[in-house]
């Protein structure tokens, strides 16, 4: 297929052009703002893409500029969607990359697609806006919305956690300072998720929400461990206070049975994997 991915260039980007280009696909990037919809339309008609994976947005929860989310994330996705609809009205399959933020950080547990939404920031607020926009445009275009819980690999940029510690490790720092060490989460792998959303963009669930998750959780202080063990390199932990979120959850992760359903199995890595991968290795795909 000819298909177009927005935010290319970004982290999880190259990883999926090649698993799309492995599996005879012929990948696009968008170069246009995706806040200027003539821009956008012009150069959507141009390309005519066959399938779609939108990617491209502002995602580092911590950016100072909380318009961005909305110009971006939301008012970025409807001129996408506007000049997919007017420009290539048979495009095949549309993947609209959303987030487990959404679900926000009240109900501990494991988190199907039919939990509340319950966004805390304007990052998640801005997605799950997305997906209630995108809505309107069920009945004209094939799309369907993931939520991809966390996940990292080579490449990812050292303000997320899990580079940072990798960092931390890979420059023999003797100390690190990190928030709660007792809060547990998903650590995916950012190989698995590109597997995952070709195999989406092929079946094409349209109108369906899809966790995009592990469904197992790893603490802090065991991610910090094994790089302990993968490097023979021991770190200091200190707790800053300023990282420490107030009445966090201590469990939280994705129930993946209704992907499974839809996909079947797919390629994975365990947390020791990922992180032997992401300590030893200096070059993206």
């Amino acid at each position: 297929m000819r298909t177009l991915i927005t935010g290319l260039d970004g982290f999880t980007g190259c990883y999926i052009k090649s698993e799309l280009e492995a599996h005879g696909h012929t990948v696009t990037g968008l170069s246009s703002d995706l806040t200027d919809p003539n821009a956008v339309a012009v150069e959507i008609g141009k390309v005519r893409p066959e399938a779609v994976i939108h990617l491209a947005g502002i995602t580092f929860v911590g950016n100072g500029n909380a318009n961005a989310f909305y110009e971006v994330n939301l008012i970025g996705t409807r001129n996408l969607l506007e000049a997919l609809a007017q420009q290539v009205p048979n495009v095949r399959s549309i993947l609209l990359a959303s987030s487990a933020n959404v679900y926000g950080n009240r109900s501990e547990g494991i988190l199907s697609e039919e939990a509340a939404p319950d966004p805390a920031n304007d990052y998640a607020v801005s997605k799950f806006a997305m997906e209630q926009m995108a809505r309107l445009w069920i009945d004209r275009l094939p799309l369907f919305m993931v939520r991809p819980f966390n996940y990292t690999g080579v490449g990812q940029d050292e303000a997320f956690l899990i580079p940072k510690i990798v960092a931390h490790f890979r420059e023999k720092r003797t100390a690190i300072e990190l928030g709660n060490l007792e809060v547990w989460r998903e650590f995916g792998d950012v190989r698995t998720v590109a597997d995952i959303y070709r195999r989406l963009l092929e079946h094409c669930p349209a109108g369906d929400i899809l966790n995009i998750c592990t469904g197992q959780t790893h603490s802090l202080r065991e991610v910090v461990a094994l790089c302990e063990k993968i490097t023979e390199h021991s770190i200091e932990i200190k707790v800053n206070p300023k990282f420490v979120r107030t009445n966090e959850v201590r469990v939280l992760t994705g129930d993946n049975s209704h992907l499974k359903r839809v996909v079947g199995g797919w390629q994975t890595y365990d947390l020791e994997e990922t992180l032997t991968w992401m300590l030893t290795e200096d070059e993206v795909v």
